[in-house]
């Protein structure tokens, strides 16, 4: 990637966008090219910082960033703004799946208004029909690849092509060979840049974004499931909310504000019964409801949203 620190005239037909921020310095993607500018002191003021994703207007002379659009949705950890799609990448096997994680996961997607797709990979060292049923009636799209015979990769470039993404998962699901299938280009360039800057791509922290398959990637270090409780709190009178399998029958329960754990006449726990709401999908409901309950607000530091 190339960078101009000279100033520069920005032609405002593209939306500049972030593409990285390290040590108070920004890499601002515009029809010039990219940019590296600092942040006016005033969002420092304003206890705001600028995030990779972020829409930005720029200085006349594109020294410095003059204004962060409004964001559609923002992550503190990674920190990247503006997510379209995020893909939760799960292996069949090597390492097993946590549903729970995965759940938290996409939850956390859901509620910040990024469409999750699910990615199920391996499936050639164990079969995915687990997954498959555990997810049957969630409501979100689920993908299986299967390298040997190119399926599911189309479908994951259909969801890229006009988005900004990211894909999390724990460590050892498949994330870096998916990507390097999907955009061979992307290893190469961000192998170049570990090169330039005399350092493993993965020691890095900073989120960086990379125009592959007609959209956009966030490349996000440490975007795995041990972040998967740091991506925001969702409050426990929320959770039903991120759950698009409950949404036909939230509503229809006997009493107002039913939590769908104990309660009588309550038609969520009736579709369970019923095995329109799978129960790996609703143990993880209750386990995340548990575990909002116990959030402090004080304990943790705010947050945009």
């Amino acid at each position: 990637m190339s960078c101009r620190t000279a100033p520069v005239t920005v032609d405002m037909d593209m939306q500049p966008y972030i593409v990285k921020g390290i040590g108070g310095f920004y890499y601002v993607k515009t029809s010039a090219g990219v940019v590296e500018c600092r942040a006016r002191g005033v969002f420092r003021k304003r206890g705001v910082t600028p995030l990779a994703g972020d829409n930005v207007r720029l200085t006349p002379d594109g020294a410095a960033i003059a204004e962060i659009l409004p964001r559609k949705s923002c992550f503190v950890r990674p920190p990247v703004a503006n997510l379209d799609v995020l893909f939760v990448v799960a292996a069949t096997a090597q390492p097993a799946p946590s549903t729970l994680i995965l759940d938290q996961l996409l939850a956390a997607a859901l509620y910040q208004n990024v469409q999750p797709v699910l990615v199920i990979t391996k499936a050639d060292l164990a079969a995915a029909d687990f997954l498959c049923a555990a997810y049957r009636t969630s409501g979100i799209p689920l993908v299986q690849l299967d390298y040997a015979a190119g399926a599911g990769l189309d479908e994951l470039r259909g969801y890229i092509a006009g988005h900004l993404c990211a894909f999390c998962g724990n460590s050892g699901v498949g994330k870096s060979t998916l990507l390097n299938a999907l955009a061979p280009e992307l290893a190469r360039e961000t192998g170049a840049i570990s090169q330039k800057l005399g350092r493993g791509r993965h020691t890095t922290r900073e989120v960086e974004i990379f125009e592959v398959c007609g959209g956009r990637i966030a490349d996000t270090p440490g975007f795995a499931s041990l972040d998967a409780q740091r991506l925001g709190h969702i409050p426990k009178e929320e959770l039903e909310t991120t759950f698009p399998d409950f949404a036909p029958y939230r509503g229809q329960c006997r009493f107002i504000g039913c939590s769908h754990r104990r309660e009588k006449g309550c038609a969520v726990r009736a579709a369970v019964e019923a095995g329109a709401i799978t129960q790996s999908r609703y143990q993880s409901y209750l386990a995340m409801y548990e575990i909002a309950g116990q959030y402090k607000e004080w304990e943790h530091a705010p947050q945009d949203r």
